[in-house]
């Protein structure tokens, strides 16, 4: 057994998604990425004297969105709290965030072990609070920039319990928890922007044993492949430092891409170093049932509900699946879709081929796609019925569809694009392809049966395409075995 065999990781996750509400989460500055550095601040974001902040309640019905979405029980009686420690990018002082009364309690999220059956992640709390503004140290040699526009933006946290056993399940939570704020349009989920951030507690134990090692905090990680890196440099790091008879320290690291290493940023605060109190000048909030009840009837049909009734309903493989939910507007598109015909499988190919290729190459999300589920419809079923070959369908009628409004038999009609299979002029083509490439008959009547593909094609050309492929390749094998 290795060393690393010897140690299991124990991994909880903390997210914070930034909510895209038109304002900030306690004034009403515009909530916007990008804009010109301080320009997206007021007298309530800055912490001027004499100023009162006030509840979104946006922030609100996202937050419960997402405890709905994870199957969180909803606090009816939502306290607010502040959150005191030295920030030089949060000029109050002090955060607005929750303490001891979270809106949302519970709840899992469905993620798959290392054998591949599902398992869920229990999830501590959800909780609202403030993002804090932004520390700029690369454009400046001497001094450190701030940027306040983000002080104030609207955030939930989501905490996960250590239910995490590895790298590979901490990469798949924190995929998960993206897929799902974006299907929910909650958060744009962008790592790499800042709008979803994530913090790893990681520590390790003997196997056998029940009780946790000193946990350390990962920040810094802006892709959730960093969270895999960081997370598998941390787990060797620690077991290296009890390999040796030391002791892990209980700390706050930060985890550098550019070599694949953590480095120490600060001893690990306690709750008591923040000292939290309640917050003086925000009422606490009431979430009624009915407004619960409300809320649950705008929310879409999410990944795990798409997941299974593409795999079971219709029958696709859970490779298809994954690819089909991984984007919210694909999925649903792929759903209706599948209101218009029933040949599944041609349909996934087609949206993860076609669509997706179309998609990719134009820059366009599926949103501004012109062709409905309708159409594309009619374009799976002339294909089913055999009046147009896939590769025709692909090539010509498909892009032919992309600037009209007509079906696929329409259009396909119209260009003479239907397939032959009259079986007369079929056999001119194959008389012809035979004519062309005798010695190569006389190889395949030697046992060569793979040169039919060399006739196929051939034939395909001569008929520009026409040809119905499945009675073509039945009349040629007639004609070589003769």
């Amino acid at each position: 057994m290795s060393v690393r065999e010897k140690y299991e990781v124990v991994i909880g996750l903390e997210v914070h998604a930034q909510l895209l509400t038109k304002t900030k989460a306690y004034s009403s500055e515009e909530n916007i990425y990008g804009a010109t550095p301080n320009t997206k601040t007021s007298v309530i974001s800055l912490g001027h004297p004499g100023t009162l902040p006030r509840s979104n309640e946006k922030v609100i019905e996202y937050a419960v969105k997402l405890g709905l979405a994870v199957g969180s029980n909803i606090r009816e009686r939502n306290e607010y709290a502040r959150k005191n420690y030295f920030y030089a990018d949060l000029p109050k002082g002090y955060q607005i965030t929750q303490d001891t009364t979270p809106i949302c309690n519970g709840g899992t999220i469905q993620i798959k072990d290392n054998k591949g059956k599902a398992k869920q992640i229990a999830i501590t709390r959800i909780h609202m609070e403030e993002d804090a503004g932004k520390s700029i140290h690369d454009l400046d040699p001497f001094n450190t920039l701030i940027d306040l526009n983000r002080a104030g933006v609207p955030l939930v946290e989501v905490v996960s319990e250590p239910d995490i056993r590895s790298s590979d399940e901490a990469y798949q939570y924190i995929n998960e928890v993206r897929k799902l704020v974006r299907y929910l349009d909650i958060c744009d989920g962008n790592m790499e922007e800042g709008s979803l951030r994530c913090d790893a507690n990681v520590s390790v134990m003997l196997k056998g044993t029940t009780e946790f090692g000193t946990k350390v905090e990962v920040k810094n990680m802006n892709s959730s492949r960093n969270v895999k890196r960081a997370i598998e440099f941390e787990t060797e790091r620690q077991i290296e430092v009890l390999e040796k008879g030391g002791i892990v320290n209980h700390e706050t690291r930060s985890f550098n891409a550019a070599n694949n290493t953590t480095i120490s940023m600060r001893h690990k605060e306690e709750a008591n170093d923040y000292r939290y109190f309640s917050e003086p000048d925000l009422q606490p909030v009431i979430v009624t049932k009915n407004y619960i009840n409300e809320v649950r009837k705008t929310l879409p049909p999410l990944p795990n509900e798409l997941f299974e009734r593409f795999t079971t309903e219709f029958g696709l493989s859970e490779y298809d699946t994954n690819i089909l939910i991984d984007e919210k507007g694909i999925a649903l598109y792929f759903n209706e879709l599948c209101e218009y015909t029933k040949n599944y499988k041609s349909a996934a190919n087609f949206i993860n081929g076609s669509v997706k290729s179309y998609l990719n190459e134009n820059a366009v999300t599926i949103a501004d796609f012109s062709i409905s589920p309708e159409q594309l419809a009619s374009l799976i079923t002339i294909v089913d019925n055999g009046k147009v070959s896939n590769t025709i369908a692909g090539s010509k009628v498909f892009p032919a569809m992309l600037n009209s409004n007509d079906t696929a038999d329409k259009i396909a009609t119209e260009n003479n694009w239907i397939q032959e299979s009259d079986s007369d002029s079929l056999s001119d083509y194959i008389k012809q392809a035979i004519a062309k490439y005798p010695e190569k008959v006389a190889e395949y009547k030697l046992g060569k049966k793979g040169l039919i593909g060399l006739f196929m094609g051939e034939v395909m050309k001569l008929s520009k395409g026409k040809a119905d492929p499945k009675l073509a390749n039945q009349l040629l094998r007639t004609e070589l075995e003769k």
